[in-house]
C-alpha cells in the first residue's frame, strides 16, 4: 500500500492539466464521430435479423469502442486526472504521462471489448419475431431496471464516485500497476453501467437520443451530488418502461424509433 500522505496527494502541475485537456479532446473527437454517424443514418445496430459473422462483429466492436469513448471518458475524467496528479515523482514530463496513458488505454479497451457480448446479445434479440421480440425487449428493460436498484450496483457506483477512495484501496505502483489500476477501475465502471448499456440493445443502440440520454444518466450517477438517487430513479423508470412494453408490445416500435420486427 502506498503512503497516502505522499504519493496520493494530488498536484495539479502542467502535465496533469495537459492530460485532462488531451482526454477531453479525445472524448470530443469520439462524440463528433458518433453524431456524424447518426446524422448520416449509419445505424450500428442492424434492424433486420442477420447471422453473426466475425467481420460484422469486429466492425461493431470498433464502432462500439468509439461510442463508449464518447459516453464513458468524460465521467471517468476525475478518476484519471487524480491518478495523473499522483505521478509527480516520475522522472520527467513524458514519463509522467506513460502510466496515465496505460491506465486510460486499459479502461477504454475493456469498454470496447464489452461490444462483443453486446453484438451477440443483439443478434439473438433480432432473431426473435413478433410478440417474442417485444417481450425480449421488455425483459431487457426489466433486468436493467432491477440491477439499477441492486446492492451490487451501489457497490460499483460507490467506487466510481470516489476517485480518492478507489486509489487508496487499489493502489499499485509502477507502469504495471497503472495497467492493474486501469483494469480495476474499468471493471467497477463496467459493473456499474452494464445494465444501462444493455438498454441500448433494446432501443437499437445508435439512436442518438438514447445515446445522449444514457450518457446523461451515467454522468449524473457518477458526478452529481446524490448520484445514488439518480441511479434509483433510472431503475424505477426502466422497470415501468419494461412493464409497459410487456403489457403493450406495440410500444416497442416507439421505443426503437420506428424499428421493429
Amino acid at each position: 500500500m502506498v503512503d497516502a500522505n505522499e504519493d496520493l496527494v494530488p498536484v495539479r502541475d502542467r502535465v496533469t492539466v495537459l492530460t485532462s485537456v488531451a482526454l477531453l479532446l479525445i472524448a470530443a473527437a469520439a462524440w463528433v464521430s458518433v453524431v456524424r454517424s447518426s446524422l448520416q443514418g449509419d445505424d450500428m445496430m442492424m434492424t433486420m435479423p442477420m447471422p453473426a459473422t466475425i467481420a460484422d462483429g469486429f466492425a461493431f466492436t470498433v464502432s462500439w469502442g468509439v461510442m463508449m469513448t464518447a459516453m464513458m471518458l468524460p465521467s471517468a475524467l476525475p478518476m484519471i486526472s487524480l491518478y495523473g496528479a499522483t505521478q509527480r515523482r516520475a522522472a520527467g514530463g513524458a514519463a509522467k504521462g506513460v502510466p496515465v496513458a496505460g491506465f486510460t488505454a486499459v479502461y477504454l479497451l475493456l469498454w470496447a471489448a464489452s461490444g462483443i457480448p453486446v453484438y451477440l446479445a443483439h443478434t439473438v434479440l433480432m432473431m426473435l419475431t413478433g410478440s417474442a421480440f417485444a417481450y425480449g425487449v421488455a425483459l431487457i428493460l426489466l433486468a436493467a431496471g432491477a440491477f439499477q436498484l441492486s446492492p451490487l450496483k451501489r457497490v460499483c457506483l460507490r467506487a466510481c464516485r470516489s476517485p480518492l477512495g478507489f486509489l487508496l484501496g487499489h493502489w499499485r505502483a509502477g507502469r504495471r500497476g497503472s495497467l492493474a489500476l486501469g483494469w480495476s477501475h474499468a471493471a467497477y465502471c463496467l459493473g456499474c453501467c452494464w445494465a444501462l448499456m444493455l438498454v441500448l440493445v433494446a432501443a437499437g443502440a445508435m439512436g442518438l437520443r438514447w445515446v445522449l440520454l444514457i450518457t446523461a444518466v451515467v454522468a449524473a450517477e457518477k458526478l452529481l451530488p446524490g448520484g445514488e438517487w439518480f441511479a434509483r430513479a433510472a431503475g424505477g423508470a426502466l422497470l415501468l418502461l419494461g412493464a409497459a412494453v410487456a403489457l403493450r408490445p406495440d410500444l416497442v416500435t416507439v421505443l426503437r424509433g420506428g424499428h421493429a420486427l
